[in-house]
This record gives structure tokens, C-alpha cells and sequence, in this order.
């Protein structure tokens, strides 16, 4: 469930798109495409000039104001190709900006689901490496691709308008030249998509291994991990491999071509100088031609190995913009009350089977409903399913009335929000973080909501507000980083919370703190938690026990204790697990 690779329609499509929202874009890369041809016609003269020099040395003329011709030749040439140059890399680096904040846009609005399919791995490379690998084929490659490109081109027609007889070296070598860039083309594209397909894949089980460190060294599990990774970075290498010996045979077939073309360019050259035809100035002018070949030819293939690599990047990085979560219309949902519901549900993933089948559950306004049951009964998929993470495959999940799927961006923040046992906290200032969830709150209500949930490691920051925290600045314990995420909550004042685990850190150290926290942000608000802690499930206004994705029973703690099934079974091996 990787996101796809762009075919070449699509890529062209959307770059084609980033150029229409530059202004006057066309019209730069006209210019460009103009300075750099003129660049490429004067560079060219400076041979046939030499050439000059010759015929003129031969027959006792004044060489000067062919030498001073020669000088300004050389300057023009290099002023003109220089501001292309400019110019064109200046747009091109634009396009990468913007398509660049078009995936970072993209993927923050993808449903978790599709992430999580994906995998963060994949998500983070073409992020981080496919975005470096591309800007650094635009910057180093595009002006010497661009320049050898016109040199070849304007060489070419040098030696023509020379003597016609120079169209032998160019009949003779273009058939070669195809046959080579075409061999190489075949199986270049998809040798450097796997490459970069096999990064991804090494960074997905690098941040698995990272992210997973605690389980892995409870179970023992660092030599399976770390065969696992070195696999992937094997992966890397034999395609990696693969791809630069694809460049090492083209480079072969150019050194034979050139051998080629100087054989014929000598031959032609003597025969003309022979026969009288062209002068000793004019095939040495046309010999330095084909000589000068050697250099934007060795440039080509310098870069063509760049440049294909930066284009399996560019394919990769349109794969995530090509097909962008279409923005939901407001639904014309009524007034937020916090009225939730569950009717006939059923959900399963992709290994089959049902995660959850046929729940229904109601959330009356302002109540407190628990999810209880053991690991893998379906409690978390429930909550995703009514916090519109997932949708359901048969029945349906209401807030207020309306489909979760079906609400916008703007109804569903003001209806309902999830906490979960992993929060982040933003690198930046603690008041960047907290305005995270109500940008138009200002000191004091932000300060109260710290209060609120009993962060009282506030107090003991210098700066206050102020201060920077997150990878960059102060790093906040789990239980601090947990009453971060519930401050937030407290700021935004939706009407439904559905706490997955949200007070997990509470089993040891703060677990108080986190209770009380977690009992503020449900008060007055209707609520779905699923409770880790038995004792969080017993304050609830109703508990619903799941077995095997199934809503097996319901009622309150009381109840529920009264008749002995298997919410009774659990409260005793919880209370049992407390006394040891």
C-alpha cells in the first residue's frame, strides 16, 4: 500500500500546473531558452575563429582583429549562458518550493489510515530524500544539462554549415547515439525507482526499529531487527548498483561513439583539404568542433545519471499530490450538542476478517461512555470509527445527526477531538504550542487551561509562554507532554472527546495528576474512553465491554457487577493485579 509513482503524463501534468501559478513563468523560460541559445551559438564561434587565426598565420595577414573578435566572442558567450542560467535555475528551484509545500500540504490533510498503509517510512523519504535528491539534480545538473544540450545541438550545425560533406560524421553517429540512449533509458527509469523505492523501505524499518526500541529489548528481539535493517540497506546497495552500472555501460558505448566520430571527422578533413575544398584553418576549426564534443558529451553523461535519479524523485514526490483528499463542503450540520452514535457497525483491514462487527452504542450529550476488554477486542478501532479516522464498511456513525464522514473540516473541530497515549509536542514556544488548537486565545486562557489539567511544571519555567520546548528547547516528560495534549483539548472546547488511552503514562509516576487532567476535560462534555484502567471505567455514566470486535455487554459498573458475566471477570483479575 506504498503511494503510487507518477507516470510521465502525470508529472508533466503537475509541474505544468506549478508553472501556471507562477507568474509569468512561460515567459522567464522563454528568455532562458533565448540567452542560452545565443550562449551556445557564440561558444560555438570561438573554434571557427581559431580556425581563422590559422588560415590568417598561413597567409601573412594581420591575426588582431581576429583575436580581439575571438576575446569578445568568449565574454559574450559566457555572459549569456550565465544570465540563462540564472534565470532558468531560479524557476526551476521555485517549482520544487511550491511542489514540495504541495506534498507537505497533501500529506497532513491524508486520512491516518492512509499513512499508516503506506507506512511512515515511505512517507518520510520521499519527504526528506527523493525532495534533497531532486533539488540537488536541478541545481548541480540542470545548468550543465542545459549547456551541453545546446552546445551538442549548435556543433552540430557548425559543422554543416562548414561543408556539407560533415553531415557523414552526423549520419554516422546519431544512429548510434539513439541506439545507446535508448538502451539505456529501457532500464534506467526503473532501476532508480527501486533504488529510491528501497530507501524508503530502509527508512521505514529504521523508524520502526527507533520507534519500537522499548519492545524490541524487552523481547530480545535486536539481532531479528537488526537483520531485518541490514537486509534493507543490502536492498539499497544491489540497486544502487544496478543503477550506476547501467551509466557505466552507457559510458562505454560514448567512448566507443566518440572514437567513431574523430575516425570519420579526420577522414572527411583530409579528403576535403585534398580535393581543395576547404582550407587548412577551416578543417582544423572543424576537427576542434568535434573535439570540443568530448566536453558537453562527458557532461550529458555526468548528469544523466543525476538526472535520472532526480526524475524517479520528482515521479515519487507527484505520487503523493496526484490524487489529494478532496475537501469536504460543509454538510449543514446543526448546532454541536455532543450526540454521538454507532448504528450496525462493521469494519475490517486488510488481513481480513472483522475488527468490529455489528457495535452499536449511543452517546448521549454531556455522558461519560468506557470501552473495555482485552488487547485486540476492537476498542480502538471503535474510537477511530467515531472520531471519522475510519469509515465504516456497513452501518453508520453520526455526531449530531450527520455522518462523521460527512461533516467538513470546520464542523468536525467544533464538534468532536481524539487524545491518544502518543502526543507530540511542536519544537517551539509553549505558546506557538498551545495556540496549536485555538490560535485566537490569548495569555490568560491559556494559562488557565495549564492550570486546569494540573500542569504545575509550568510554574517552574523561566520564560513562561516563552519558552521553547520540544526537540529544540526543554523536553517534556510523558506526563507533562500528556497534559500538554489535554490542555489543548481544554482550548478548543469541543462538545464530544474520545480518549484512546489518554492517560496510559498515569500507571506510575503523576498517575494522579493525569486522572484529575483527564476528568476536567471530560466534565461537562460527552465523552468515549477507552480505559486502560478499570477504575476510570467504574466513574463512567455507562460501560460497554468488547470481545472479538463485539459489543459482548453494557450498563453501569454496578450493574454490570451484579450480573457476573465478563466485565466481573475482568474487575476481579484487575483488583486481584492492584493487591500484589
Amino acid at each position: 500500500m506504498r503511494f503510487p509513482t507518477a507516470s510521465w503524463s502525470q508529472t508533466r501534468t503537475v509541474v505544468g500546473q506549478q508553472l501556471s501559478h507562477i507568474p509569468r513563468a512561460w515567459s522567464q523560460a522563454f528568455v532562458a531558452l533565448a540567452l542560452l541559445t545565443a550562449g551556445a551559438c557564440a561558444n560555438v564561434a570561438i573554434p571557427i575563429l581559431l580556425g581563422k587565426v590559422i588560415d590568417t598565420v598561413i597567409v601573412g595577414g594581420a591575426i588582431t582583429p581576429v583575436a580581439i573578435s575571438l576575446v569578445l566572442m568568449a565574454a559574450v558567450s559566457a555572459l549569456l549562458s550565465a544570465s540563462g542560467f540564472y534565470i532558468l535555475s531560479r524557476l526551476t528551484e521555485r517549482v520544487i518550493a511550491n511542489l514540495r509545500e504541495d506534498m507537505v500540504a497533501t500529506a497532513l490533510r491524508l486520512p491516518t489510515h492512509r499513512v499508516e498503509e503506506a507506512g511512515t517510512g515511505d512517507l518520510v523519504s520521499r519527504s526528506t530524500d527523493d525532495v534533497a535528491e531532486l533539488s540537488a539534480a536541478v541545481t548541480d545538473s540542470l545548468p550543465v544539462l542545459a549547456k551541453s544540450l545546446f552546445a551538442v545541438v549548435g556543433t552540430g550545425l557548425a559543422l554543416v554549415s562548414l561543408n556539407w560533406q560533415y553531415v557523414m560524421v552526423v549520419a554516422a553517429v546519431t544512429p548510434l547515439y539513439f541506439f545507446a540512449a535508448r538502451r539505456y533509458l529501457h532500464r534506467a527509469p526503473q532501476r532508480y525507482t527501486d533504488e529510491r523505492a528501497s530507501m524508503a523501505e530502509r527508512a521505514r524499518r529504521l523508524l520502526e526499529s527507533i520507534r519500537g526500541r522499548k519492545t524490541v529489548r524487552a523481547f530480545r528481539l535486536e539481532e531479528y531487527m537488526h537483520g531485518r535493517i541490514e537486509r534493507a540497506s543490502q536492498a539499497v546497495v544491489d540497486n544502487g548498483y544496478a543503477a550506476r552500472r547501467t551509466m557505466m555501460v552507457l559510458q562505454l558505448w560514448m567512448t566507443g561513439i566518440e572514437l567513431v566520430m574523430l575516425i570519420i571527422g579526420l577522414v572527411v578533413s583530409f579528403w576535403a583539404v585534398r580535393s581543395q575544398v576547404l582550407s587548412v584553418g577551416t578543417v582544423t576549426a572543424a576537427m576542434l568542433l568535434l573535439i570540443r564534443l568530448r566536453g558537453p558529451l562527458m557532461g550529458l553523461m555526468r548528469v544523466i545519471d543525476t538526472v535520472q535519479s532526480g526524475y524517479a524523485s520528482l515521479s515519487r514526490i507527484v505520487g503523493v499530490v496526484i490524487d489529494p483528499p478532496r475537501a469536504v463542503p460543509a454538510s449543514g450540520a446543526p448546532t454541536p450538542r455532543g450526540v454521538a452514535e454507532m448504528r450496525d457497525v462493521s469494519f475490517s483491514y486488510d488481513d481480513g476478517g472483522w475488527a468490529v462487527q455489528d457495535v452499536s452504542l449511543e452517546l448521549p450529550a454531556g455522558h461519560t461512555v468506557a470501552l473495555v476488554g482485552a488487547s485486540g477486542a476492537g476498542k480502538t478501532t471503535v474510537a477511530a470509527l467515531m472520531a471519522g479516522l475510519r469509515v465504516p464498511e456497513e452501518g453508520k456513525v453520526t455526531v449530531d445527526g450527520v455522518e462523521v464522514s460527512a461533516l467538513s473540516d470546520t464542523e468536525r473541530v467544533a464538534r468532536l477531538a481524539m487524545v491518544t497515549q502518543e502526543v507530540h509536542v511542536f519544537s517551539g514556544t509553549l505558546r506557538a504550542d498551545l495556540s496549536l488548537a485555538a490560535p485566537q486565545a490569548n495569555d490568560e486562557q491559556m494559562l488557565q487551561a495549564l492550570e486546569r489539567v494540573g500542569a504545575r511544571w509550568y510554574a517552574q519555567l523561566e520564560e513562561g509562554l516563552d519558552t521553547v520546548i520540544g526537540s529544540q528547547g526543554i523536553q517534556l516528560d510523558p506526563v507533562a507532554s500528556q497534559q500538554l495534549a489535554l490542555a489543548r483539548i481544554l482550548l478548543l472546547d469541543p462538545k464530544l472527546v474520545i480518549m484512546d488511552e489518554a492517560t496510559a503514562e498515569a500507571g506510575s509516576v503523576g498517575a494522579e495528576a493525569l486522572e484529575q487532567a483527564a476528568t476536567e476535560v471530560t466534565c461537562g462534555r460527552t465523552a468515549l474512553v477507552v480505559a486502560h484502567r478499570l477504575d476510570q471505567a467504574a466513574r463512567a455514566d455507562r460501560i460497554v465491554v468488547m470481545d472479538n470486535g463485539r459489543v459482548v455487554e453494557q450498563g453501569s459498573h454496578h450493574e454490570l457487577l451484579d450480573y457476573g458475566g465478563r466485565y466481573k471477570q475482568l474487575w476481579a483479575a484487575w483488583q486481584k493485579g492492584r493487591q500484589r
